[in-house]
């Protein structure tokens, strides 16, 4: 009985000794701040920000768990707009609001987790360093803990640091997409012949061998586009913004063939593990290619790819495979809207 009392006034002091040195050396709540440069203009960065739904698609916080489920509010974007989450795995839950915005300069986030009545509350502010890079600065401030929990705050600022390193590689991989598209659509000049150096490209899809009869060719680039896009987007859990626009692989002149085989696929940042064998990874090279945009019936991309090889042929250019990039998805009686792309070299 004895031992018990001594074992029992030692855990008290212990426990004294603890909530001591937490009062007295830790801070109740912490203040921390992180910078980080991205290359892309700040009013692109900033709309991944103030709008939420974009904001969840790259924040690591959200991305990391496949089990969180996240409920938007009105009106989604700007001030105003909130989120709140669960995830049953992990067993945590909580809200986030957008209580501020000074569009491209300023937001200021709340956001409480779990039951915690005080909210953790995060300042961002964006400076465009140049036309191409923004400088991303956070400004942090964790809620008072008690005496007891003061011993997270040894860790905040780590876990926080953490976070938003993987969430600026997510950011940049979507942000590269997306400004990859913009940039295509804008230097759009049709029927004329461009020179273009392309870089290398990893290409998620499906090889296939059809038939070239009538429309049965673009009917089945359709069906096995629609194939991808459903694995990528539901299957892999990957939204329109994380992946490029779709690109069909074969050889420039197999258009006078009965039957036609390509690769059908879209490009990703990375390389992962995949749950269907009827898709694969395929490297695009870096090449230097002969560049034609076209709009039309896809039959009509014909004459468009002659032009290429003629072009080629005239400047006694060797080539190798064309590239159809649908700007466009391919859809069932609608015309296309591509870029054709022949490879060559001397």
């Amino acid at each position: 009985m004895r031992f018990l009392k001594i074992i029992a006034v030692i855990v008290i002091l212990l426990i004294g000794a603890y909530a001591a040195s937490m009062y007295y050396f830790v801070d109740e709540s912490k203040d921390f701040r992180i910078e980080k440069e991205i290359d892309y203009p700040v009013e692109k960065v900033f709309n991944q920000f103030n709008n939420l739904q974009n904001f969840t698609r790259w924040n690591n916080f959200f991305t990391s768990s496949k089990s969180i489920d996240i409920d938007y509010y009105t009106p989604y974007e700007g001030q105003g707009s909130s989120i709140s989450y669960t995830d049953s795995k992990n067993d945590t839950d909580g809200e986030m609001f957008l209580r501020y915005e000074n569009p491209n300069k300023t937001l200021r986030y709340q956001l409480f987790e779990d039951k915690n009545e005080s909210p953790t509350s995060v300042d961002v502010k964006f400076k465009a360093v140049s036309p191409e890079k923004t400088k991303i600065t956070w400004i942090v401030h964790t809620p008072k803990l008690s005496v007891l929990r003061r011993v997270e705050n040894f860790w905040t600022e780590d876990r926080f640091a953490e976070n938003i390193d993987k969430s600026m590689v997510n950011l940049n991989n979507v942000l590269g997409n997306k400004v990859e598209k913009d940039n295509q659509m804008a230097a759009i000049k049709y029927d004329s012949i461009m020179v273009e150096n392309e870089e290398e490209k990893l290409l998620l899809g499906i090889n296939v061998s059809t038939s070239n009869k009538k429309d049965a060719l673009y009917k089945n680039i359709v069906m096995n586009y629609n194939k991808i896009y459903n694995y990528t987007t539901m299957d892999l859990g990957k939204k329109d913004d994380e992946f490029g626009f779709p690109v069909l692989i074969t050889d420039a002149d197999n258009y006078k063939d009965k039957e036609v085989s390509y690769f059908l696929g879209i490009p990703l940042s990375k390389k992962f593990g995949l749950t269907d064998n009827n898709f694969s990874f395929r490297t695009q090279a870096a090449t230097q290619n002969y560049v034609m945009y076209y709009k039309g019936n896809y039959a009509g991309r014909v004459k468009a790819i002659q032009q290429l090889i003629q072009k080629a042929k005239k400047d006694e250019m060797r080539f190798n495979d064309i590239r159809q990039t649908f700007i466009e998805r391919p859809a069932d009686d609608q015309d296309v809207n591509m870029k054709l792309s022949l490879s060559v070299f001397k």
